[in-house]
Order: C-alpha cells, then structure tokens, then sequence
C-alpha cells in the first residue's frame, strides 16, 4: 500500500448565489480594493489516503467527494493527488 495525499477544493456552483462571497467583494471597495471583483468563497480539503496505486486513491477521493465532502446540487470540486 502507498500513501497518497488529496488536495479538494469545493467552490458553489457558478449559477448559485455566494452570498459570503458578495458580502467580501463588497468589503473590497471599503478597502480601497475596488477592481477585485468578483469573489467566490469555498473550502479547501486535505486527506490522507492509503491505497494500491494512484488510480485507486483517486477513484476513492472522487467517490468521497460526491458521496459526502460536495453538495452535487450546489457545488463543484477539483482535486489532485499526490504520493507521500
């Protein structure tokens, strides 16, 4: 077995409302910031996996991803794999 480490990031949906989002681009122009726009916010996850070869452990990330770490209806996700 090889260990491998997963970075996640699951931002919402491009056609779902970010309210947390447009709450920190309007902070932007508090700041004196006004030309950075357009602000997603998501989360960024990072796992350790054990597993045979790289197609394993990404085929088991992708699976926890829809299963439990992203709301399908509401967000999307990327991630890469790495071996430790």
């Amino acid at each position: 077995m090889t260990k491998f480490q997963a970075e996640i990031d699951v931002m919402p949906k491009k056609e779902i409302l970010d309210p947390q989002g447009k709450a920190v681009t309007g902070s932007m122009k508090n700041l004196g910031l006004a030309e950075i726009q357009n602000i997603r916010i998501g989360k960024h996850i990072t796992l350790e996996i054990e597993a045979e070869n790289a197609q394993v452990a990404h085929a088991k990330v992708d699976e926890a991803c829809k299963n439990l770490l992203a709301n399908l209806i509401m967000e999307s996700y990327t991630f890469t794999i790495a071996q430790v």
